[in-house]
């Protein structure tokens, strides 16, 4: 018995060691393959962040979810979150995650399951896996990590050498010992939370060493940054030099409100409303536009999660009024689970909804809202909707179908018969939109 167990174990090893020589001839074939698809203003990309931090969520939240309900992924480019920078350079956020989780046939991508002696799995495996089905699939990878790192990395003396610690760990693929995954990722996202003023024109150089080494690799990858609600967020940046450097400006148009505030309201409200102080949707793309960035190249943030208040006064069906915030963000997936036991309303000039039980207050996001979104977007040319974050949504994957049929919708069938009007006084929401019981509870 232990003699066939030696020989079951080196052919274990055998075909460890032939699955990782293949992959690495297969992983050059692939990074020719890969063509830069996803800059097209003829269609809107619907962009999505993937949780690194999925495989321990209950329940869990994998690639697979990606097509495991509708057969093919429904976004155009995954943002993978994320990459960290700290002490000068890039490096994997999670190996763990990342690299090291053996997945089972029924987690795969593939059906397959990782072997005993695999080399490259994790999470990385897995969107490697799903790319060789679906090539034009677009994967970028998010760096993320503080200001301050963010800062002395973009200082002259430092860029060149963190930019090239970024271009080989995810670009040039050199992901660890024995693993190289060229043509994993076709870009990178910067998510740095915030520039100073003194930070205005290293954030700048940044981008363009990022760009300059990117197209050394391989011309065509993708350049995006995450921003935040107002241009002046970016002190002394000019946002115009910014929409020219990179392809996609992902605006996180979410968290207008939260549990910082004892006041409930919209997490993220399309356009201004009765009772409403603050910014919008609106009000924050139109600063973009007007500080130069291309509207083409603006991707509306939409969240996949919520906020709740207690002891909520009843006034306005629960709406701009004091309350005892919930701690924490919720899930659509556990919000939807509430809707059975609350009222549903709806604001008429952004659609957006909330819950009130009479004790309970819960702002949202839900598929007439990002209906309304799309909608918005594709009137004002927009590049397209970014989602934080895609395990959020429910196992149905409810919100993204919504968003990737809205925006697959024909601009010319909606130009035809429009449902929503582009915004401003007296702006109405068909009830071909609304459900019943949201129509019969607008305000």
């Amino acid at each position: 018995m232990r003699s066939l167990r030696s020989v079951f174990c080196r052919c274990l090893g055998l075909l460890a060691m032939i699955s990782n020589t293949l992959f690495i001839v297969e992983e050059n074939a692939l990074a020719q393959s890969m063509k830069k698809t996803g800059e097209n203003s003829e269609k809107p990309l619907l962009v999505g962040y993937f949780p690194q931090w999925g495989i321990y969520n209950d329940p869990q939240y994998l690639v697979k979810n990606l097509i495991s309900s509708g057969g093919r992924p429904l976004v155009d480019q995954i943002n993978y979150a994320q990459g960290f920078v700290t002490d000068g350079h890039c490096s994997v956020a999670d190996p763990n995650a990342d690299l090291n989780t053996s997945f089972t046939a029924v987690q795969s991508v593939n059906g397959k399951p990782d072997l005993p002696n695999q080399l490259f799995r994790g999470n990385l495996h897995q969107l490697w896996l799903l790319k060789r089905q679906f090539p034009h699939l677009r994967v970028l990878i998010s760096l993320e990590g503080k200001g301050a790192d963010f800062a002395q990395d973009a200082q002259p003396e430092n860029r060149e050498s963190f930019v090239r610690s970024c271009i080989d760990l995810f670009i040039r693929g050199d992901l660890a010992p024995g693993i190289r995954a060229a043509g994993l990722f076709d870009g990178i996202d910067v998510d740095w939370e915030y520039p100073h003023e003194e930070d205005a024109a290293n954030l700048v150089a940044l981008l363009q060493e990022i760009r300059k080494q990117m197209d050394a690799v391989r011309p065509g990858l993708t350049l995006s940054i995450a921003a935040g609600h107002s241009p002046r967020m970016y002190e002394g940046t000019d946002m115009g030099v910014i929409g020219g450097l990179v392809d996609q400006v992902g605006l996180m148009m979410y968290d207008f409100i939260g549990p910082w505030s004892r006041t409930t309201g919209f997490i993220a409200p399309l356009l201004p409303t009765s009772g409403h102080r603050g910014g919008t949707v609106d009000g924050s793309i139109s600063a973009y536009l007007e500080a130069g960035v291309p509207a083409t190249k603006i991707l509306m943030g939409v969240p996949f999660y919520g906020y709740g208040w207690r002891q909520v006064l009843a006034d306005h069906d629960g709406l701009f009024q004091e309350g005892q915030s919930i701690r924490g963000d919720r899930p659509y997936s556990y919000i939807e689970g509430l809707v059975s036991k609350s009222g549903v309303y709806r604001d008429p000039d952004s659609a957006a909804p909330w819950l009130f039980d009479g004790d309970n207050f819960w702002t949202y996001e839900d598929p007439i809202s990002i209906q309304r979104k799309a909608d918005y977007a594709l009137e004002r040319g927009l590049g397209g909707l970014m989602i934080w974050e895609l395990g959020e949504d429910n196992p149905s994957a409810t919100l993204l179908r919504a968003a990737h049929q809205a925006l697959s919708a024909r601009r010319a069938v909606r130009e035809a018969s429009p449902a929503v009007s582009t915004g401003g006084e007296g702006t109405t929401i068909a009830p071909s939109i609304l459900g019943v019981q949201d129509a019969q509870h607008m305000r």
